[in-house]
């Protein structure tokens, strides 16, 4: 796995290198619509860019949101045409039912701009936040204002650690990979807790028949 890090921050920090905002925009783009690249590494390393004067921290922070928006939104849409079909016919196989969806898609209009707000600025969570809201089929507009903001606040920090670090920005990825242990522990307890919900469900509705 560390070998596999070390490869792709290596791939991305040449890549930034070579195109610049473009670059930094892109991959935070691909990030937003589910492709694991870590914006631990892509931002953290654009801020070590403006410690050596090749960018400016507006400049990175502004695009890297913008890249969040862009990838958001594909995933929003994939979550709302692929996603809601998908969940609708073939949820049962997977623990979910149409009550399930219907919950969902209150909990996002009643708090669906705060979830994707916090959402944006979580480890592991900000990847994938849009496609439930997708699903939930959340009003766009609120959707795009809570995300870019997120996304900007979270893509702000990371370049201003960069900054900070200057020659040692690497050093976040220490401190980001053990909040992602922690976020993805909290992940799996809700899993954990979700399935035997829908079993405990399930026994009682087979003992009331």
């Amino acid at each position: 796995m560390e070998q596999i890090l070390s490869t792709l921050t290596h791939l991305i920090t040449n890549y930034i290198s070579a195109t610049g905002l473009f670059g930094v925009g892109f991959l935070m783009t691909l990030e937003s619509a589910g492709i694991p690249i870590p914006s631990e590494v892509i931002m953290p390393f654009s801020g070590f860019l403006v410690f050596q004067g090749t960018l400016t921290i507006w400049g990175v922070a502004f695009v890297g949101a913008l890249g969040n928006l862009i990838g958001s939104l594909i995933a929003y849409y994939i979550g709302l045409f692929g996603g809601r079909p998908l969940v609708e016919k073939y949820g049962k196989y997977i623990l979910l039912s149409k009550h399930d969806l219907d919950v969902t898609d209150k909990f996002f209009q009643k708090r669906g701009n705060l979830t994707v707000f916090i959402g944006r600025i979580l480890p592991i969570v900000r990847t994938y936040i849009s496609f439930p809201a997708g699903i939930a089929r959340m009003k766009l507009t609120p959707f795009i204002i809570y995300t870019f903001v997120g996304a900007y606040i979270w893509s702000y920090a990371l370049a201003l650690a960069g900054v900070r670090l200057g020659e040692n920005w690497e050093a976040i990825k220490i401190v980001g990979r053990k909040f992602d242990i922690l976020i993805a522990i909290l992940i799996i307890a809700g899993i954990v807790w979700y399935i035997r919900r829908h079993i405990r469900n399930n026994s009682k509705l087979k003992t009331q028949n």
